[in-house]
């Protein structure tokens, strides 16, 4: 009876076991890593927040802007803003940040949304909208943009929202 063993308890094993510390640690660095990628390359850029127009402001003028509305997929309402963006300074506009004001029928501010301007493609058989990056829009020249706005205010006054560029990046 000398030669009894204490039995196993739940958990244990004749040999200790160790965690895995080291593809423990890997993989956490790994998952901070493509968090923080991801982050860094999805922020877009950040508007001006001095009040002051962009420099560049005065040389971007926006034309035939007309609103439309749609329903998407899923039973909602889409407004869309469409016009002309035209460059009639010296530089290529790579990115153009807005902000949007609407009122309502007492002029009152009811929203305002900031957003970047997206050209709009008209060649395939439905328009298509591309950032400004990959279409930039050379010194002298125009470009078809759109503007899309998921939800607007209930109170707003169905007039033009007052547009005001925040942020221009240029080459």
């Amino acid at each position: 009876m000398a030669d009894e063993q204490e039995p196993l308890r739940l958990g244990q094993s004749g040999d200790e076991e160790r965690a895995p510390w080291a593809p423990i640690g890997i993989g956490v660095v790994l998952i901070v890593l493509v968090i923080g990628a991801l982050i860094f390359f999805s922020r877009s850029e950040a508007p001006s927040t001095s009040g002051e127009p962009h420099p560049y402001a005065a040389s971007l003028k926006f034309a035939d802007l007309k609103l439309s509305t749609a329903e998407n997929f899923v039973g909602g309402s889409v407004t869309y803003l469409d016009g002309t963006l035209t460059n009639s300074g010296d530089k290529t506009v790579s990115n153009v940040s807005v902000e949007l004001t609407f009122r309502n029928t007492l002029g009152e501010v009811v929203q305002k949304e900031s957003m970047r301007v997206m050209a709009l493609d008209e060649s395939g058989p439905y328009p298509d909208i591309r950032d400004l990056r990959a279409a930039p829009i050379a010194p002298g020249k125009s470009r078809p943009i759109r503007l899309t706005l998921e939800h607007i205010s209930a109170d707003w006054n169905r007039a033009a929202p007052d547009i005001k560029i925040t942020n221009v990046s240029t080459k």
